[in-house]
This record gives structure tokens, sequence and C-alpha cells, in this order.
């Protein structure tokens, strides 16, 4: 058994090593400095000197069902041993599994899964798929969006990250965000863009409606900060996509399998989308996976036809048998049920914490999905963090996450908004840990409100 100087050294190794020869995503790669993770069980990871971390963000808003879940590693490893890997020409039992169980879980009629490695993979096929059946070429996606990092979800992508890969794929045109705190619109009553149908339509008439093939949205947007559509927004959008013939493809992938409480985000709402992309909470990214669900109108069209997209790793045995795992872990253990509860501890924790903290200038979420919204002055709601800070402007948001890792409170921020996605498994006890030890690190960002 190695000795605890030993494991330390080993660690150590391993971040001078990752620093050397990973090349790490969305960073300044001189300022990396990760955590060496030795393992992970439940809500919580740990180092390789043995200090523990509370997961408050699920790694990436991912890890739905909580670490080394029982069920998964056990699926995984009947699998290895009865077929690693296959082709996807052929037909597997943990596939057809999955394409089954998603066509339970899902809402409406979505009946046909394209399974693919990630989110990023579904976006694509997602956008692909519309154009070809409608016979158009334009796409509108959201400003306060991410889809993905290759070229056509890179470009569907309405945040700053898309600037790097500029120019994009042609035919994606942008429509503003319901973002109520901040509405583009100044939000006057009724706001025509936070009510979603009257901007949507107005953009059609600069665009022309017969050249759109399908608007791309995030159900509840994820990094972007956390953004909750009001009632009636998607109802709204999807009776004008209906009336002008346009697909309605939710971008799921981060709100999906039960992270607002639902099973899906469009389930808080009533709307079934003609395409559900979905990953990370699929099977919480034990194995790679993600997938395209289409409505059974688009599967009636593609089953006579040729169908022009592949991957060699798609409906991989490994992943399937994970995700089959995982979905009847969700269903035999309440998972989701779990997540509504946990949902409505996390709102009143939420909510008592900005009345202690003068930084907060709002919380927003549903299920185990909020974020804070860090501002300077709640009278002129100035971001604690500007839109695309870095450097020394992040600083105020980059020192409390700080504070809370210290303190083994793990913290996904972007800009000003904490995130706080805690797997969807947490117990009540969980969150109050959690809970004192953000409101600890919430004074640290209260020190830069003006």
């Amino acid at each position: 058994m190695a000795s605890i100087e030993e494991t330390s050294r080993l660690g150590r190794q391993i971040v001078e090593d990752a620093k050397r020869h990973v090349l790490y995503s969305w960073s300044v790669q001189d300022a990396i400095n990760p955590i060496a993770v030795a393992g992970a069980e439940g809500r919580y990871f740990w180092d390789y000197d043995g200090k523990r971390y509370l997961d408050f963000a699920s790694q990436l808003v991912n890890v739905s069902i909580g670490y080394g879940h029982p069920k998964i590693v056990a699926a995984i490893k009947e699998q290895a041993e009865t077929l690693a890997t296959i082709g996807p020409p052929m037909a597997t039992e943990s596939r057809s599994r999955l394409g089954r169980l998603l066509s339970e879980v899902t809402p409406g009629d979505l009946t046909m899964s394209f399974f693919t490695n990630g989110g990023t993979e579904a976006n694509e096929n997602a956008i692909k798929l519309a154009r070809w059946y409608t016979g158009r070429q334009k796409i509108v996606a959201r400003y306060r969006s991410y889809h993905g990092a290759t070229a056509g979800a890179i470009t569907l992508t309405g945040d700053p990250r898309r600037w790097p890969a500029e120019p994009g794929i042609p035919g994606v045109v942008r429509m503003l965000d319901p973002y109520t705190y901040r509405c583009p619109a100044g939000h006057p009553d009724p706001c025509p863009v936070c009510s979603g149908g009257p901007h949507l339509e107005e953009l059609l008439m600069y665009e022309g409606p017969d050249t759109v093939a399908a608007v791309i949205l995030e159900t509840v947007t994820g990094t972007n900060g956390i953004i909750v559509p009001p009632d009636g927004y998607l109802q709204s959008i999807r009776e004008v996509c209906d009336r002008h013939g346009i697909l309605l493809i939710a971008d799921e992938v981060m709100a999906g399998f039960g992270r607002t409480g639902r099973w899906f985000a469009v389930d808080n709402w009533n709307v079934v989308p003609d395409i559900i992309t979905v990953a990370k909470g699929i099977n919480s990214g034990y194995v790679p996976l993600g997938a395209m669900v289409v409505s059974e109108k688009l599967a009636a069209w593609v089953r006579p036809r040729y169908f022009a997209g592949g991957l060699t790793y798609s409906g991989h045995p490994l992943a399937c048998a994970s995700a089959v795992a995982s979905i009847e872990a969700f269903q035999e253990e309440g998972i989701v049920e779990n997540a509504a509860r946990s949902g409505e501890i996390l709102g009143a924790e939420l909510a008592r914490l900005a009345e202690a903290h003068p930084c907060i200038g709002e919380v927003r979420g549903l299920g185990c999905f909020f974020g804070l919204e860090l501002v300077k002055d709640r009278e002129t709601r100035e971001p604690l963090v500007p839109f695309n800070g870095s450097g020394a402007a992040a600083k105020p948001v980059a020192e409390m996450a700080r504070h809370a890792l210290a303190n083994g409170l793990y913290l996904m921020s972007h800009w000003n908004v904490v995130m706080v996605c805690p797997p969807l498994t947490i117990t009540p006890e969980e969150i109050e840990e959690g809970i004192a030890l953000l409101d600890d690190a919430l004074s640290i960002a209260d020190q830069f409100v003006a």
C-alpha cells in the first residue's frame, strides 16, 4: 500500500504531465492547474492528498446520477465481457433497448434515435436533418446559447466562444433571448422578445419564413446564465414554427434527464419539439454518448431515404449499456422526483442567501439547475463580472470560486453567473453542507459590491 507521501507525489506528477502534454478545452494553457482526481463516489470526488470536494456542478452539469453508481458500473462490466465493441451497421441488444427506452421517456411522439458521441454531434445531425427534410437552409439560433464546438455547432452557438471559429457555416441567423432580468428589448409589457412568438415572427419577416428550416434553442439556457423561459414562451415559439412549417429543435443536452425536476425541460411547459438532442445526463458521462431523437413525422420521412450521416462509434455497446442502466436506475430509484424535491430545498436556501448577500442580483432555476446572477449594484444591475470578462475583470467570481474550492466545494461559473447544479441524487444533508460552504464563499464576492 502506497504511503501518503507516495500518493501525493503521484498526484503532483499527474498534474505536471497534464500541463505538459494535454491540451485543455476553453482555457489558456499556461494558466491551467487542474486537480489530480484519485477517485469519486456519490456526490464527492477527492484528490491524491485525500481532500474531498462536494460537487455542486456535476462536473460539466453531466454527472447527474453521481459517481460510481453500482448499476451503471456493473452494466459496463457485463457489456465489456459480452461484446465490448461492434460497428454501427450491426444490431445490438443495448442499442435497441436504449432506442426503445428513449421513445418511452421522451415526450410526445419522439420515437427514433440517432446515437452520437456527445451533444455537439447530436446538434450537428439535427440541423442537417432539418435542412434535408424541409429543403430550406436557414437555422434560427439564440445569442445566449451553447450548442457545441464542431463547425456547425459552434456556429449555432451564440456566445463569444464562436468568435475564434468564424466564419462559420452559412445560413445561421439569430434571435434574442427571454432574459427577463436583462431583457434586450427593455422589457415592455407584453415583451415581444420574452414572449417568444412576436420576436420570432418579426425575424421571419426579415429572413423569409420559407427559407428557415428550424429554430434551435436550449429549452433552459445552460452555461450562458441558467435562463428559464417565462410561461408561454415555448408554446409561442412552437405555434410560430407550426404556422410556417419550421422544425423546432430542443437542445436538452444539459437540461434533459431530470435536471429541471422533470424528465425533460420541455415537460415543464407541455411542448413537444420535432427533434430533441440529448447527452450528458443520458448516462452521466460514464461512457461518451449523445442522441438525436426525432418525431414520428421525421422518422416516417427518413425511413425510405438515404441518411447521409454516420459515426464509427454511433451506438457503441458500452455507451448504450450504461445509458440503459442509467434510465432504469432513474425509474427504479425515483431520481427525477428527487431532483424536483431537491429543487424546492435549493430554491428556498438560495433565496435565503440572496437576502444575506448583496452580490446576488437574482436567483433562478428549476430542479437541480440553478444560477446566481452576481452584481456590483442591485439597483443598476451592473454585473459583478462584465460580459465575456476575463483576467482582472473576472477576479471577483474567480476568487470566490477559489475560496469555495479551498474549503471543499466545487463550483462552476460563467462570467457573473454561479451555477448551482449538483447531482440529482444529492441528499438534503449534502445540500445543507453545500449551501453553508457557498454562503461562506459568497462573502468573498460581497467585498466587490459597490
